[in-house]
């Protein structure tokens, strides 16, 4: 789960932030890294599966920010997950075929049926480079 973490320590110079920011974006799960607050003195984690106790305790241990406290940790939740697909219609299979029975195989081989659905995933143009006039293509 993709979660938002908060976390207001005291850094009082450019230093100790940069030192902060490090140590944040090296835990494991992190994503992205940012300082907000008017005084920036709040470090704004997002990622998955981050441990926020542990992240706070390692900063007062290693960056020697001193006090360091937990703001809020709350749920991202994504623009296109949140909004159901209007549009989409489930995909359904393009060809099924039925199981087949083979008798002169030992033990009666019957594969399962079989089912084709359509590629939903991104479609490139790849560009033929033997389609030019000068080509350097010689095959053809």
């Amino acid at each position: 789960m993709k979660q938002k973490i908060v976390i207001k320590a005291q850094m009082t110079c450019d230093k100790c932030r940069k030192s902060a920011l490090a140590l944040a974006a090296s835990t494991y799960g992190v994503q992205s890294v940012g300082i907000e607050g008017e005084e920036g003195d709040q470090l704004v984690v997002v990622g998955d599966g981050v441990d926020a106790t542990s992240l706070t305790s390692c900063l007062r241990k290693k960056v020697k920010v001193g006090r360091a406290d937990i703001v809020k940790v709350e749920a991202v939740v994504d623009k296109e997950e949140a909004k159901p697909a209007a549009g989409k219609m489930p995909a359904s299979p393009v060809v099924e075929w039925p199981a087949q029975w083979y008798p002169y195989h030992p033990g009666y081989y019957c594969p399962k049926p079989g089912v084709a659905y359509p590629y939903a995933g991104p479609c490139y143009v790849v560009e033929d480079p033997c389609a030019d006039e000068g080509s350097w293509c010689t095959i053809m």
